[in-house]
């Protein structure tokens, strides 16, 4: 049986090698069982200063984020203050969009499960304020409603910051200043920061990105995405040691390591429970519980939770009946890639749990009607049209808008060929996957009334023509 001991001497050898393989300019690693833990870095925390990463290194974790605002949001639950079958309107008042039914039959539990159903890509900067958050839920009162509260999963990074608005309500305190007061020192962590006037006081990590695919990476020009969004992911830093005692938590049944309690052993397993099943996609979990994501799959059960920030890249596993906890922290280059190889073999040897492969085209993919899939789908960050040329293929064009234009992203056009029942495949990665694009519901007319990328987006109906 691989012991923790020879799990570090692995990592040690093989780390170097991971982030020479996959131009990732920095990595760090922990790995627990049960209280027992090891950690591991390697590289450049910047490739425009050449400091050197150290296991006490800072990287931004993203969206495992959620995962806190969401223990933040069951602590109140535990407490009594929050009913998670409320409607958040409850909660804040102040809360809008489009659809003002839509907003007030809202609940708790839809917003944590990502099945709200309000566009969630909302990236706007409100300022460095303490007030950022309530500037930016009041800007949400023409977002969308895409499809019924509680209808679907489609990840919604506005509805965590929604929550995190819950929580500042309820406390009457800052959201920062929650996540330190109720989370960071419960925990007793040493190496976690809410925003970089913090995590300059360590040593931090720079993202890194390429300017266009054919040029070499180099540190992004702004640390941070804005601080409006730190509840779903835009702020949070730590080092894997500290991010690995937040999963142990939440394997010891709401205990921190010196027997705290931070969150109800109820309120831990209901968290881990499948609350709303996915599409098709095998990029993302098959199911979502209460901010966990839930993976399928023989053996125990596995749950996580990924980030990506301005160049940087996080992933979490837990095995809770196992006592089993893996944190990968990046800043550049292929992440997926050295996330595949580091995991797939910890998983494996700690835990008998097999990484499923990535989805990828079949070389003989089946036969597709496109009719059903035709069309133009759009939201607030990208246009999506789907169109098929006079060879009978179907071809995807992403057009950024918005924020997305203003984080660097370029227009992308790749060919979909069959995958599974009413889900197509691009035969090009992007950003080394491939993410399959299910189409979901009818809008009347038989074609599809959503492509589903993780994100439900609509289809734009046609105007008719005269």
């Amino acid at each position: 049986m691989t012991t923790l001991t020879d799990l570090q001497t692995w990592i040690d050898h093989r780390l170097p090698e991971l982030i020479d393989e996959h131009d990732v300019p920095a990595a760090a690693v922990a790995v627990c069982i049960g209280d027992d833990v090891i950690d591991a870095a390697t590289g450049l925390l910047s490739l425009g200063t050449g400091v050197e990463a150290t296991t006490d290194s800072v990287f931004q974790i993203g969206s495992i984020t959620k995962v806190w605002t969401a223990t933040l949001v069951m602590q109140l639950v535990d407490e009594g203050l929050v009913d998670l079958d409320e409607h958040v309107q409850h909660y804040v008042p102040d809360f809008r969009v489009a659809d003002s039914e839509a907003a007030a039959s809202m609940t708790v539990r839809q917003l944590l499960s990502h099945t709200a159903g309000f566009e969630g890509d909302i990236f706007d900067d409100t300022g460095p304020g303490d007030d950022a958050l309530a500037k930016l839920i009041a800007r949400l009162d023409d977002v969308p409603q895409l499809f019924p509260p509680g209808e679907m999963f489609s990840y919604n990074n506005a509805g965590y910051c929604l929550l995190g608005r819950l929580v500042e309500e309820v406390r009457e305190r800052p959201f920062d200043e929650c996540l330190r007061t109720h989370l960071i020192r419960p925990l007793g962590l040493t190496h976690a920061a809410t925003g970089p006037a913090e995590a300059i006081l360590f040593r931090a990590a720079v993202g890194h990105v390429r300017p266009d695919p054919e040029t070499d990476q180099q540190p992004a020009p702004f640390w941070a995405m804005a601080h409006s969004n730190a509840p779903a992911g835009s702020m949070l830093s730590m080092r894997a040691r500290d991010l690995v005692a937040f999963a142990r938590m939440h394997m010891r049944s709401g205990q921190a390591s010196d027997g705290t309690s931070v969150l109800g052993a109820d309120a831990v397993a209901l968290m881990q429970k499948e609350h709303v099943r996915l599409p098709d996609l095998r990029v993302l979990g098959a199911a979502w519980g209460l901010g966990w994501e839930l993976f399928d799959g023989p053996g125990p059960a596995l749950i996580g939770h990924d980030g990506n920030t301005v160049g940087q890249a996080a992933f979490l596993r837990v095995v809770p009946e196992l006592g089993v906890a893996v944190a990968l922290l990046t800043n550049g280059g292929n992440p997926y890639g050295i996330y595949r190889d580091l995991f797939g073999h910890v998983l494996t040897e700690l835990a008998e749990i097999e990484l499923p492969p990535l989805p990828v085209p079949a070389a003989d993919p089946p036969a597709v009607e496109a009719a059903p899939y035709l069309g133009t789908y759009a939201n607030r960050v990208a246009d999506i049209s789907v169109s098929l040329d006079e060879d009978g293929r179907i071809w995807s064009k992403i057009t950024p808008k918005g924020a997305a234009v203003e984080l660097g992203e370029e227009p992308e056009r790749t060919e979909l060929v069959g995958f599974g029942d009413d889900v197509l495949i691009p035969t090009e990665p992007t950003n080394g996957l491939h993410i399959p694009h299910a189409f979901l519901g009818d809008d009347g007319t038989g074609r599809k009334a959503y492509l589903h990328i993780g994100r439900a987006v609509p289809r734009v109906p046609e105007v008719p023509t005269t």
